[in-house]
């Protein structure tokens, strides 16, 4: 049974007055609840793959339906966002296992999703027990890019926020999203983590490349 529990710092404040200046940034929420939202597209032995109910513009037009495509083997988890193929150019998790959490929040340029930031729960082991607790479970905040339907392969990573590390989590993320998302070239730029990273934060496989 599957469920889903659906540059540095500096640098981004940099790019901010001019992304802030030159465009109108908001956010919508949805939800990601896989028994509610999803429809399996193929399953496996060890996962599947699900297309799921995203983000709705205002209007009619299939191109105003962004949907996201959720992935799951061997008890970790990938999202992609947007008009993009079904089958990923590469997988984007975590090493350690993991789930997605329940809420996405869009990030809109006027009505248009620019980009998507989720959280993820790391379930780390303690080191002295060997078990996965609650005190080691790491939480990161992950921004990825929307693929339009005129660039479908540009679904991707754009960054990781470890949310215990900074107090500013969302702030952050926002920022990576609203200044990064839109020029982000998946395949060819690399994601990495911004502000703080502690020790929970897990092993991204986009970081392994």
């Amino acid at each position: 049974m599957y469920i889903i529990n659906l540059i540095s710092a500096a640098a981004i404040s940099l790019l901010l007055p001019v992304a802030a200046f030159a465009q109108n940034h908001a956010s919508a929420y949805t939800k990601l609840i896989f028994d509610r939202h999803c429809k399996i597209i193929r399953q496996y032995e060890a996962g599947i793959e699900a297309k799921c109910t995203g983000y709705t513009e205002p209007g009619n037009s299939p191109d105003q339906q962004w949907p996201v495509y959720f992935s799951e083997g061997d008890l970790r988890q990938m999202v992609r966002f947007g008009h993009t193929s079904t089958k990923p150019a590469r997988w984007e998790s975590f090493g350690e296992f993991n789930q997605v959490g329940e809420t996405v929040e869009w990030r809109l340029n006027g009505t248009r999703p620019v980009a998507a930031i989720l959280r993820w729960y790391i379930e780390n082991t303690n080191p002295q027990t060997g078990m996965q607790d609650k005190q080691h479970r790491g939480q990161v905040l992950v921004v990825s890019t929307v693929a339009g339907s005129d660039r479908p392969d540009n679904a991707c990573v754009v960054g990781y926020v470890d949310a215990r590390a900074n107090k500013n989590a969302n702030a952050l993320a926002r920022n990576i999203a609203d200044s990064l998302a839109q020029q982000f070239r998946c395949g060819i730029d690399l994601p990495e983590f911004y502000g703080k990273r502690g020790d929970l934060s897990g092993n991204p496989t986009s970081l392994s490349r």
